[in-house]
């Protein structure tokens, strides 16, 4: 069936490559000579000419379109579309897998994670599928990696030579070191929300539990600190700052901030937004458009973290 669809011939199909051909012609035969020296301008005003009438045209129309593309490479030359207000590299979760942005705007795809964060100084990134723990570089090279189930929240915590890793495997919050090794349970009745390790406090971890309660924790020994600690240990909430410059009804994921502090990230879901916002010397926002397609993502990106760059 597959090929007698290729074979079948739409309304107007004809009509319309003979169309976008005339225009390619017409666009080569007008064109400069150059005689010493190749030049690809005149290749890319045909695609560009194509470009803006594949708009116009039915779908055999754009078919010719992307026949043309494959040749030229148009869609490989495509510049970033967004560039970071402040120097770092944002890590980003879609459904298509763990992004790095760099502050050109150029992204690099780690592979098919779905959640990730990064160390405390930006030199590796934590990432999970659901049945895998992986620490990697930020170029995509897995340095180590366990075999876990239904592995949620992985969060890269410590100083900068002695880190830890704190994870779910279900409802067990597990820790291990920053090099894969010592992986061990912490508590079997943790909720299914992300820990969070305590800034200046080399391996103090922060968590809920099953029965609503939260507790602060020695990682390496598992000493109870804090027992029904406030509900803010797990986060830290920037969003008012954001929300005076966009307007209190904006719903917003949590921001983070940039490594020199001065501006704050957020994701604004449903106008499918990435928002930058300056919080320090003079407020300023820049607004990014279409961030779900941009990471080819089915739903809304999540921004892990913007880090600075080692």
């Amino acid at each position: 069936m597959k090929g007698d669809l290729e074979r079948l011939e739409l309304p107007g199909e004809h009509e319309a490559r003979e169309r976008s051909w005339a225009v390619v012609h017409t666009a080569f035969a007008e064109r400069e000579p150059q005689p010493r020296r190749r030049s690809w301008k005149p290749v890319a005003a045909i695609a560009i000419a194509l470009a803006a009438l594949a708009g116009l045209l039915s779908p055999p129309g754009q078919a010719v379109l992307d026949e043309l593309r494959e040749v030229v490479g148009v869609e490989a030359s495509q510049p970033a579309l967004f560039s970071l207000p402040a120097p770092g590299r944002l890590l980003v979760a879609a459904d298509s897998g763990a992004w790095v942005v760099e502050q050109d705007g150029s992204k690099r795809l780690l592979g098919s994670y779905r959640e990730a964060s990064w160390s405390p100084f930006g030199r590796f990134v934590v990432a999970s599928r659901r049945t895998e723990l992986a620490a990697l570089t930020p170029e995509g090279e897995v340095r180590w990696s366990l075999a876990r189930p239904d592995v949620r929240f992985p969060r890269w915590g410590g100083t900068k030579t002695d880190t830890r890793i704190a994870y779910l495997s279900g409802d067990e919050l597990r820790v291990v070191g920053g090099d894969g090794k010592g992986d061990r349970l912490l508590d079997r009745r943790a909720s299914r929300s992300a820990p969070l390790w305590r800034p200046g406090a080399a391996h103090v971890l922060a968590y809920a539990r099953h029965d609503g309660t939260v507790r602060v924790v020695n990682a390496d020994t598992g000493a109870v600190l804090v027992r029904d600690a406030s509900q803010a240990l797990l986060t830290r909430d920037d969003r008012a700052a954001v929300r005076r410059v966009l307007g209190a009804s904006a719903t917003l994921d949590t921001p983070v901030r940039s490594p020199d502090g001065l501006w704050l990230a957020a994701g604004w879901p449903e106008a499918d937004q990435l928002v930058f916002v300056r919080t320090a010397g003079g407020e300023q926002i820049q607004a990014i458009s279409n961030v779900s397609a941009q990471f080819r993502s089915r739903s809304f990106p999540t921004i892990s973290g913007w880090s600075s760059v080692p």
